[in-house]
């Protein structure tokens, strides 16, 4: 079955990229949602049903945390798995995003192959 996908990042280029990659992979998606924060995510979520999401960490007005702290305080969204696409370096930020209740993280550069492997035991 088709999994529609959420990208959220505020680089429009990695967006893209991410939505290149998952389409090579043998992963069946439905639709593919994007947003340039977390906010903007939010609304999506409460527009859309999705089956996944790819967050970065650093962006403006909510960043990855704080969007993944919303998205698990609302019993809609709780088993939703969230991965998070990081430039970021430091062991304690990518924590506090697992502790926040990321599914897991893929470091920015990424490979397609990173993505696929990281995906195939979420969906």
């Amino acid at each position: 079955m088709a999994s529609n996908v959420l990208i959220v990042d505020d680089s429009a280029a990695i967006r893209k990229i991410l939505a290149r990659v998952l389409q090579q992979t043998e992963i069946v998606t439905g639709s593919i949602y994007e947003a340039g924060d977390g906010l903007q995510a939010l609304e999506v979520l409460r527009q859309k049903t999705v089956a996944l999401v790819l967050s970065d960490i650093n962006m403006p007005n909510m960043d990855g945390i704080e969007f993944l702290t919303e998205m698990r305080a609302n019993s809609s969204w709780q088993s939703v798995p969230v991965v998070m696409i990081t430039t970021e370096g430091s062991q304690a930020k990518v924590l506090e995003a697992v502790q926040a209740g990321a599914s897991g993280y893929v470091r920015k550069p990424f490979t397609a192959d990173q993505i696929k492997e990281k995906l195939a035991s979420l969906l």
